[in-house]
């Protein structure tokens, strides 16, 4: 039985990723809330951004720690975040920005039998 993952990311997003992790090492994920860049999932050197006791690790995605604020989870917790890639710049405080791609979060409601097997994430 195959467990059901909160996050994944398409086969571009993981060759993306892996350039990014070569060129900057280690980096984290952090699901923005929609403020300057909107909702977006931004991408940090590790201990480039400081995360808080209302931070929730959501899952990994090429190796890469993804973390989201438990006020999102909240909204995205029936749904299954999938990370994408599309063309053009990122937002501007994630490492995407100055690359000629940049990530996007694209989602899908989970079943019920998936749910069901989720457990909560804090």
């Amino acid at each position: 039985m195959n467990m059901v993952e909160r996050v994944v990311a398409t086969d571009e997003a993981l060759q993306f990723i892996a350039t990014l992790k070569q060129r900057h090492g280690s980096i984290m994920f952090y699901q923005s809330g929609g403020c300057c860049d909107g909702s977006a999932p931004m991408c940090y050197r590790a201990g480039d951004f400081r995360l808080g006791d209302s931070d929730v690790y959501l899952g990994s995605i090429g190796e890469v720690p993804f973390y989201i604020h438990k006020s999102q989870y909240e909204y995205w917790k029936h749904t299954q975040l999938i990370i994408d890639v599309l063309t053009g710049n990122g937002p501007e405080f994630s490492l995407d920005s100055i690359e000629d791609k940049h990530f996007i979060t694209r989602s899908r409601v989970f079943t019920s039998e998936e749910y069901a097997e989720l457990r909560e994430v804090f």
